[in-house]
Formats: structure tokens, sequence, C-alpha cells
């Protein structure tokens, strides 16, 4: 058994490239636009990972999807989480926990999906204006 995707379902296809790809910086690995379907599946992954990718599944015909907590949240180990979190505020995306402690943050896409961001290498040491940082949601 191997690790394929994880899919979540999208609303605004532009809103959430622009999340995922622009901002946060996955690219995008494949589409698959099933006109008999009414769907469009966009697979992402981080550069140079192509084996983990995150499936976005964007339905045609309006629908409004519930926030299941039981989903739970992405998760990706970034280089420098500070500058991560700074370039994501710059571009207006909400650091709902900001890295107080240098090792973990959490932002939401334009659907709420909980995104995790995890510091490589472990802990950096804390550094304002993070480490004094209200958390601004729940993840």
């Amino acid at each position: 058994m191997r690790y394929l995707h994880t899919m979540v379902r999208v609303t605004d296809v532009a809103a959430s490239l622009d999340f995922y790809c622009a901002k946060l910086g996955l690219e995008e690995v494949r589409r698959i636009d099933n006109e008999a379907g009414r769907f469009t599946l966009i697979f992402l992954a981080a550069p140079g990972q192509p084996e983990a990718q995150v499936e976005l599944t964007h339905n045609w015909d309006p629908e409004t999807y519930g926030e299941g907590r039981n989903f739970g949240h992405l998760a990706y180990e970034v280089d420098d989480i500070y500058a991560l979190c700074a370039k994501l505020a710059a571009a207006g995306v909400a650091i709902n926990r900001p890295p107080r402690d240098g090792r973990m943050a959490f932002v939401r896409s334009p659907d709420n999906i909980s995104i995790e961001l995890l510091q490589k290498g472990g802990a950096r040491p804390p550094q304002e204006p993070w480490a004094s940082a209200p958390n601004i949601g729940t993840w």
C-alpha cells in the first residue's frame, strides 16, 4: 500500500489555485475535466514531491459543503516558517494559529480547509511579531 493523495472539495477553482499555488507554493501536476460527470480534478504537489498530492475536486453544479471536522488538515514541512507566514499574511491569508513557538502554524484555504505548516528540522527560536501574536481562529 502507498499514499496517493488527499482530496478536498473546492467551490472556486481560481481562488483555490491562487491560495494553493500562488500563495502556498504548490504546483499543478495534472488536471482532468470530466464533461459527463460535470467535475474537474486538479492534482497539486509541493515542488519536487509529485508523489504526495492534494486533489482539488470542483463539482460544476453549485453545492454547499459543510465543514466536517472529521477531515482534519493537510500538513506541509517548510524551510522557513516565519518567512512563509509573512509571505502568506502579506498576500491576505489569515494566520489562524501563528508560529509563536517557531515550529507550527495553521492557515485556511478559501474553502476553510485547515493547512498545518511545520518547521523543517525542529523549532526556530521565537521571533516577533509571531511570538506574541494571538490566534485568529481554530484549527
